[in-house]
């Protein structure tokens, strides 16, 4: 049998017995070519037996000896029989080894590489996983299927980063915004059923464009909602009508009005879409806490059983009836009046796409559609009692009092829905934001802050709050640190001042000029602020961009809000200024600032009109270990 030797390039001449490199073909060169391999018996190798294959690297030889001396590997030597010559038949067995040597080479080479690829993805996805980041491969928000089905979507994989209380439409956005962000997320939502309330009906644009920020404008589709393009304002027989100011936005930016209930469950819906996002139903009854930190939340599923859900921020959004709020803030609730709903059937406004406004007696009643062939009265009653409805008093209410003052084409429609039964009530409330910083919890929505519901401005108000924390958490990779999470967050009740203050004042401090009184000096308030308006050009242009959200600047507001009070002195001055219109001019301005300044005593001044001032303006993210 003849030997079988293996070789990586052509064998070299053999000369007494000894492998010579006289003749050996040329070598590529290298930049610092290695030296030459020095002859020693060990090159001399018997063929006695035939050599096990080894396939090594080839390492070209360099010719300086003292180029790299300590670099340069021996190259391994053809074993032959000292002193034979090569078999006849070696050459073709040599070349056909020496093919097979370089792709077991190959597939040596191959095999290290998948393996090293395989093990940083997974060191890769650890990474993500403790930082909060979804792994490789999860699929993008469009392309998850898990939906609320009234009883919750599938738990998430891994330690839940987020836990949101309540999945109304601050719960539902934030739970989106954060699962969108990567975070993993679990919504505790006492009832996922589509909720059936008689407000949070009107979105107004600056709302709508936080719902464009936020990736959620879809979700007004479908659920029959109506464009909303301004107001219109009765008062004794009178009207104007206030346009917003859209003509430097898209055309598709306006006011929303829908049905509630219809509007929120999109809003789960898109949130649940996430594969990162669990929803789930069950009551909150406390915050888990540990040496004043909130470590999570015990709550109550529908079977009765009480589980505890524990995560690095609990962010608390359960409405205005919250029951956890007490632990986070110091809540001062007003119910300044309440609400009687009713839904016109098939009803023409007489200012079509406009929310109409009548200056009724004693306070305002509002018309808006939220649906196609649906439009929401909402009546309001001050004080925190209203009249029986199941005694018939407040069916015999509507009928004498309010329906007279409203406009004659929406008449017949509003009687009908009195007779049809379906009135509901609800209180106004209104609460400033005066939260107490507490290491893991957060409080946001109606359970943080709520203003009277007159101009519509809740929902705009929380979509604001969302976007700010949104930005502030985004460079965080984790949020473990408590304290110092807490510390800088406390930036976020700074820096959403300007915005929800503005929108706080102005609905207090509207509902109140609106509101009929006794006195002179109101009600001359009340006259000029609805002359002012009828104005039109920048008197009405500016209240309106205030109460829509899309110039949102305390500044405008105090300086729209005297410009009305004093141009109801200058009517009063006319023809003739007379002692008695001069005191009801004094009287009027002194009234205007017991309406205004108590609200921006209650939001907070420095906060408010000076927010650079804060040293929490200013609060920097946390340090590397986020």
């Amino acid at each position: 049998m003849a030997e079988r030797a293996i070789s990586l390039s052509p064998p070299p001449p053999i000369k007494n017995g000894t492998i010579s490199n006289s003749k050996r073909p040329p070598l590529p060169r290298l930049s610092s070519p290695p030296p030459p391999r020095p002859k020693s018996q060990s090159h001399r190798l018997a063929l006695s037996r035939p050599a096990p294959f080894r396939p090594r690297t080839h390492h070209p030889r360099p010719k300086n000896p003292h180029a790299n001396p300590t670099n340069a590997a021996p190259r391994r030597e053809i074993p032959k029989a000292q002193g034979t010559a090569a078999p006849a038949g070696a050459g073709p067995h040599c070349g056909m080894a020496a093919a097979a040597g370089v792709w077991q080479l190959v597939g040596a080479a191959a095999a290290t590489l998948l393996a090293a690829v395989l093990v940083a993805v997974a060191l890769g996805r650890q990474r993500q996983r403790r930082r909060g980041a979804p792994a490789q491969g999860v699929p993008a928000p469009e392309d998850g299927c898990a939906v609320a089905d009234g009883q919750g979507s599938a738990a998430v994989d891994g330690p839940t980063d987020v836990i949101i209380v309540g999945a109304g439409v601050a719960g539902s956005a934030l739970a989106y915004t954060l699962g969108k962000d990567g975070r993993r997320v679990h919504v505790i939502e006492r009832d996922l059923t589509e909720p059936d309330r008689i407000v949070g009906e009107l979105l107004q644009p600056g709302g709508y464009l936080k719902l464009m920020e936020l990736g959620l404008q879809d979700c007004v589709d479908e659920i029959d909602a109506q464009r909303v393009l301004g107001y219109a304002l009765f008062k004794d027989g009178k009207n104007t009508k206030l346009s917003y100011p859209l003509e430097k936005f898209h055309s598709d930016v306006a006011g929303r009005s829908f049905h509630n209930g219809r509007f929120i469950q999109r809003m789960r819906e898109k949130a649940a879409s996430l594969p990162n996002v669990q929803l789930e139903q069950g009551t909150v009854t406390s915050l888990l806490e540990e040496n004043g930190t909130v470590k999570g939340v015990q709550y109550k599923i529908k079977s009765g059983e009480e589980l505890k859900a524990y995560a690095p921020l609990t962010i608390v959004c359960d409405g205005c009836f919250s029951n956890l709020r007490r632990a986070l803030c110091s809540p001062k609730v007003e119910v300044p009046s309440c609400f009687v709903g009713l839904v016109l059937e098939n009803c023409q406004l007489p200012h079509a796409n406009h929310g109409h406004v009548i200056l009724a007696n004693p306070s305002p009643i509002l018309f808006y559609p939220i649906s196609s062939t649906e439009v929401r009265c909402l009546v309001d009653v001050p004080g925190q009692k209203v009249p029986s409805i199941a005694s018939g008093e407040m069916a015999n209410y509507l009928k004498t009092v309010v329906a007279p003052q409203i406009p004659p084409e929406i008449y017949d429609s509003f009687i009908a829905a009195i007779d049809k039964g379906s009135i509901r009530t609800m209180p106004n409330r209104s609460m400033p934001a005066a939260p107490h910083p507490t290491p893991g919890a957060l409080l946001m929505g109606d359970a943080f802050n709520m203003r009277h519901p007159l101009t519509g401005g809740g929902m705009t108000v929380a979509l604001s709050d969302i976007v700010v924390l949104r930005n502030l958490l985004k460079p965080l990779r984790n949020l473990h640190d408590a304290s110092a999470l807490c510390k800088y967050l406390e930036s976020f009740y700074t820096l959403r001042k300007p915005v929800a203050s503005t929108i706080n004042t102005l609905a207090g401090a509207l509902y109140k000029v609106f509101s009929a009184s006794p006195d002179k000096a109101r009600d001359e308030m009340r006259q000029a602020c609805f002359d002012y308006l009828s104005l039109g050009g920048v008197c009405s242009n500016g209240p309106i961009a205030l109460l829509s959200g899309l110039n949102p600047r305390p500044l405008s507001l105090v300086a729209h809000f005297f410009a009305v009070a004093i141009f109801g002195v200058g009517r009063l001055m006319l023809p003739l200024p007379s002692p008695k219109r001069m005191w009801t001019g004094a009287r009027l301005i002194s009234g205007a600032c017991g309406i205004i300044f108590p609200i921006i005593k209650a939001e907070g001044v420095r906060q408010m009109f000076f927010p650079a001032t804060v040293p929490a303006y200013y609060r920097a993210p946390p340090e590397a270990e986020f």
